[in-house]
């Protein structure tokens, strides 16, 4: 069994949903936060996913950051327990090992706004909002997480006010990659994962790894990283099919090589 009593999995081939329910705006517990890597660790070993689509239950919110109810008392020690439980959630989600896609309907805050930046991309709704709130809630964290995808000065300016951000700021900052209707939200983020999902497995993996481990290095180093990747592409079956898909003006059918 993938999910558990706050996180839902379902599966239509190789794209897998991940939802979060947890009534009433899917704050997070560090319950939550152990349920959410409990789900990705067992992702992470199941051979036909192609790729994920992240959503929440709910209209309110996506994900309203931490339950702030646990921050009352909160020690030195516990906040230092309570942290590394979070990182090593988030580090499953990172590392997840095909494109995860956050199909974002609402209020994204706090962890809420880490969580969509550790996916590799990011759809938002028109109904959907930003913002790190940590610093009003006797807390900090998150903005490392912002600086990945925005500017130095926005990240900090989101981390020192706590102001929130609509979804069109947002994309502006390029928080996340696309706004859409709320209607077309789920439309929207199911076809890319099928356009996704249609991709040869054992390159999207691969190309997912790729971006993860080249990230942080320097240009130079980085490209050599991934070049390494593009070498071990070729020891698979499905690099030869692309190849040739493309040269004789085809469809690849990358289901000749699966097992």
């Amino acid at each position: 069994m993938l999910g558990t009593k706050n996180v839902h999995v379902t599966t239509d081939g190789g794209i897998y949903t991940v939802e979060i329910d947890r009534a009433p705006v899917n704050a997070l517990s560090f319950d939550m936060f152990d349920q959410i890597r409990q789900v990705f660790q067992a992702l992470a070993l199941e051979e036909k996913m192609r790729v994920v689509v992240l959503r929440s239950a709910g209209e309110k919110a996506w994900i309203a950051g931490n339950d702030v109810r646990e921050f009352v008392d909160l020690t030195y020690g516990t906040t230092i327990d309570g942290t590394a439980r979070v990182r090593s959630t988030f580090n499953a989600i990172y590392e997840c090992p095909v494109p995860v896609i956050a199909a974002i309907d609402g209020a994204a805050v706090g962890s809420g706004l880490c969580i969509a930046s550790l996916c590799d991309i990011r759809i938002a709704s028109v109904k959907a909002s930003f913002a790190l709130p940590e610093i009003d809630v006797g807390i900090l964290g998150g903005g490392r997480h912002a600086f990945r995808l925005v500017g130095n000065g926005a990240a900090r300016w989101m981390m020192f006010t706590g102001k929130r951000i609509d979804a069109n700021e947002a994309f502006r900052l390029t928080l996340v990659d696309q706004v859409v209707s709320h209607d077309q939200l789920e439309q929207t983020a199911y076809a890319l994962a099928e356009e996704i999902a249609s991709k040869s497995p054992a390159s999207m993996r691969l190309a997912k790894a790729a971006f993860n481990e080249s990230e942080i290095m320097p240009l130079q180093l980085g490209y050599e990283r991934e070049c390494t990747f593009s070498a071990r592409s070729r020891l698979h079956p499905d690099a030869t099919e692309a190849a040739s898909a493309w040269v004789e003006k085809r469809q690849p059918n990358y289901a000749l090589h699966r097992e």
